[in-house]
Order: structure tokens, then sequence, then C-alpha cells
């Protein structure tokens, strides 16, 4: 059988997994957070696959073997460590809450406005994102048919793929297949690591290459300019990745708040570690081919791994290998593909149309389906953009228009509603002034947007403000029917724990 046929048998087992995890969805809770019965190694392994995508396995390499460690601050460690942020402070304050989305929180505390707002700027992060990883399923469909299926066409047949299972079986079918592809790509990735170093003449001969390069070096030129740059790449996905409704759905669907604590813990420590192995196995591949490594180098660097695989790799450790890319894209796209569905239906979509508990699991999934198709759209649109690149620019809107109110909200009894209006506002302002200006060249914009929007957390909630009593008056209403809202289909949720008045 050819390496095609090996990798079409693999989707297969995919999808048939993916409906077998299908057949416990019975109610919208089942489907958004599988029934928040998830056990630790779930957990673990479905906030490891919440990064270990393609930006991890294509993308990171290339990027790491042109700038060193230094220039893939932002991922693998900004992302690893927002997932060790979520379980040390986040996470239990949520869970107790007994919520179905991130935008439930912002109505609960700040009243719906501030719902909307919030839930807007987390559904749009999730196109680049998600974009990103159809953009890799093309990309290594393509190598696999060695050229026979065209970039486009791979986006397509890779997210129908991914549109399949995710649609039909939602968080319990993301879980179960996550658990499942992320043991092929641990084997995966550790076989090639083994292989890609022998064939390079060991690992001190790897060690001893980066090592020349300067691939090590972890911090920034030291100037201000330099710092300054750095710190804002390594906080956008630091901290544009913690007011997530995917993070927040694996990190939920947990049976209880232990295993929600320590899940993202252990899971985005794990990460960190072992997403040095694919930018080992990169050095390695400079070394084997060197020739075909410089024009990949100067033309496509995502390349360079698979093509060391396809060329210079047995059969079986191709299968594994394409397996294992495939498994981290495609973890990686089924949960983004259903967090923004689920959170613009029960935040976005209930303000404009009537969603009641009846068929809001309906809209969901045909949610998710006109989600994958806005994607997919996106990814054609943009075929070529650097994977890294549209990762990274994707996680900018929730640093400046999500995180501070979801921070201050839980640990700041004074924030307000008028607050995060500021906030938003501010924080958009300064960043869009920065991004679209030579402004941006001397300081960084999602770091003036982030600052930005902290100032004006704190002067809008201490101005004094008009509309408090109505404020109140609106949230208590909201507390008052999330019990009832809580029921969806069969299944139903316990009423979330009040929070305090602001002043």
């Amino acid at each position: 059988m050819t390496l095609t046929g090996f990798v079409l048998l693999y989707l297969f087992a995919t999808v048939a997994i993916g409906v077998w995890a299908s057949t416990r969805v019975k109610s919208t809770s089942d489907f958004a957070l599988a029934g928040r019965s998830l056990p630790l190694p779930m957990v673990i392994t479905a906030t490891f696959a919440t990064w270990f995508g393609s930006e991890t396995i294509l993308g990171l390499p290339g990027r790491f073997i042109e700038s060193g460690i230094a220039g893939v601050i932002e991922e693998p460690f900004g992302s690893g460590m927002a997932l060790i942020l979520v379980g040390t402070f986040f996470a239990q304050k949520l869970y107790k809450q007994k919520i179905l989305t991130l935008g439930d929180y912002y109505r609960d505390r700040y009243g719906r406005s501030v719902e909307l707002l919030c839930s807007v700027a987390i559904v749009i992060s999730y196109l680049g994102w998600v974009g990103a990883q159809v953009t890799a399923l093309g990309l290594v469909i393509n190598l696999i048919t060695e050229g026979a299926v065209s970039m486009t066409t791979g986006m397509i047949i890779g997210a129908g793929i991914v549109l399949a299972y995710t649609m039909v079986g939602g968080m319990w079918s993301v879980a179960v297949t996550d658990f499942v592809q992320m043991i092929i790509i641990v084997l995966g990735l550790v076989a090639i690591l083994w292989f890609a170093s022998d064939l390079a003449g060991g690992f001190g001969n790897v060690i001893d290459y980066a090592r020349g390069k300067d691939l090590f070096h972890a911090l920034p030129e030291p100037t201000p300019s330099g710092w300054l740059f750095w710190i804002s790449a390594a906080m956008t996905m630091m901290i544009g990745s913690i007011p997530q409704q995917d993070v927040f759905q694996r990190v939920m669907s947990a049976k209880n708040v232990q295993t929600a604590v320590a899940g993202p813990i252990i899971g985005g420590s794990f990460y960190i570690l072992f997403a040095f192995v694919p930018m080992f196995i990169v050095v390695a591949a400079v070394l084997v081919m060197p020739e075909a490594a410089q024009k990949m180098l100067a033309e496509d660097p995502q390349q360079l791994l698979p093509t060391l695989v396809r060329d210079y790799m047995p059969m079986w450790l191709r299968v594994l290998f394409f397996g294992a890319v495939l498994s981290a894209v495609m973890s990686t796209a089924s949960a983004t593909m259903l967090a923004p569905s689920t959170i613009f239906v029960e935040n976005v979509l209930r303000h404009f149309a009537r969603v009641d508990d009846r068929n809001m699991l309906f809209a969901m999934r045909a949610t998710v389906a006109c989600f994958a198709i806005l994607v997919l759209m996106y990814s054609i649109a943009l075929e070529g953009a650097p994977i890294y690149d549209m990762v990274a620019m994707a996680y900018q809107f929730p640093v400046v228009g999500a995180f501070w109110p979801l921070v201050c909200g839980l640990y700041w009894k004074k924030a307000t509603r008028q607050g995060c209006y500021v906030s938003i506002l501010l924080g958009s302002a300064v960043w869009v002034f920065l991004t679209w200006t030579s402004a941006g060249e001397v300081f960084p914009n999602v770091l003036g947007g982030f600052i930005a929007a902290a100032a004006g957390m704190v002067v809008g909630s201490l101005m004094p403000t008009t509309d408090n009593k109505r404020f109140l008056e609106e949230r208590r209403r909201n507390m008052m029917k999330r019990p009832v809202d809580a029921e969806i289909g069969n299944g139903r949720l316990p009423a979330i724990t009040p929070v305090s008045a602001t002043a």
C-alpha cells in the first residue's frame, strides 16, 4: 500500500472514532463540555493538543532554524505558559461557576453588552488560528500526494474531514480523538527524532551544529527596543490564549475542580518540553540534506521537516509521521472549530434570534459548519502566508479586548461595566494606531494595547457612573435566569455561584 493509502486509512479511522464518540452526545452540555466528566489523562491530552498543532510541527521548526529560541518565544513558551496560568489562577474560579462559555461569565459579571463585545473579540481571533490548521492540512496532503493534490484541494479535503466528526460529536469527539492522536504524536515524533539524529551523525553532532549557529540563545538584543518587542511577542500567546473558549472548554470538561486545575498545568508543562522535539529534528534535517535545506529555508522553511521524512525515512516511519502531523493538526482544528461556534451561538446569536433549549444543539452544529466554510475561504485567500505568523496574529485581539475584563472581574471587586467599555475602547484604539502607523516600529502594538487596556479598566471602573443601579438590576436578572438557561437538552447544569456586587 502506498503512503497515500495508509494516510487515507488513518483519516478514515479518525472519523470513525469521532463518530463513535458522538453516541455519548445527548445534550448541549455533552456537545460543548463532554458532560463535564473527563478524567485527568484526557484533560491533559486535550489541553496538550490545544497547542500541539500545525505551528508546532511545521511553523515552529522553520522559525527556530532561522532565529533560534529568541525567535520562538511566543510559541511554544508563551502558549505553554498560558495553560499553566489558566490552571493556576483561573480554572478553579471558573469551574465552580458552572457556565457553558466564557461569554456567560462576561454576561453574569458585567452585563449583556460586555458579553457581546468580548465574545466577538474571541470569535474573531479564531479565524487566523483555525486558518493556520487548515493551511497545514493542505500542505501535508499536498506533500503526501507529491503534488497530485493541490494545496487548495488539500485544504478543502482536510477541513471537510475535521468538520465531519466535530459537527457530529462536539467535545466528546474532540476529547476522544485527542487522546488517541496525542499517543500517535508522541510515538511518531520520538521515532523520527531517533532516526533523524542517526542520519545526522548522532545527537552530539546535531547539538554541536545548533550551538555553533547560536540557536540556543533565548534573550533579545540588549537594547530597549529589543526587549520591548521580545516581551510583546511572549505575551501575545501567553496573555491572548487565556480568555479563549477552546482552552475554557477543555478545562471545564473535567470531572471535578481538582482535575480542571491539574490538567492544564501538566499539559502546558509537557507541551513546552515536547516542543523541543520538532526543533531538534529540523536541525538534523539541515545536516542530512544541506543543499535542499538551504533552498527551502529561502523559499518555505515549513517544508523542511516533512520533506526529510518523505525522502529519507522508511515507509512505516513515514506513515507514523504523517499520521502524527495530521493528528496534531486535526486535534487542534476540531477544538478551534467547536469553540467559536459554541460561544457565537450562546453569546452572540441569542442577542439577535430566539434560540431556546430545544434547538440550541442544532444551532451549534449548523454554526460549526458555517464557521468551517468561512475559515476555509479565509485560508484559501491567505494561501502562502506563514503558519506561525497566522497563529501569532490571531491572539492579539483577546489581549486588548477580553483579558482585563476577565482578570479584573475575578480578582477585583471594583471592576465595573464602564471600566470594561473604557478598557476595550482604549486598548483597541492604541492597538490600531500602533498597527497601522510607523509608531508600531518603535513600540510594539500588542504591548501598547495591553497597557492601555489595563489603564482603561482601572480608570473607567473608578470613575463615577450613572448606570450602576441599572447594571446591578440587569445582573440580578441574569443570575436569576442562569438555572433556567442552563437546562439544555436532556442535561441540567447547576446554577453559577453569584459574584460580588460592584462598587
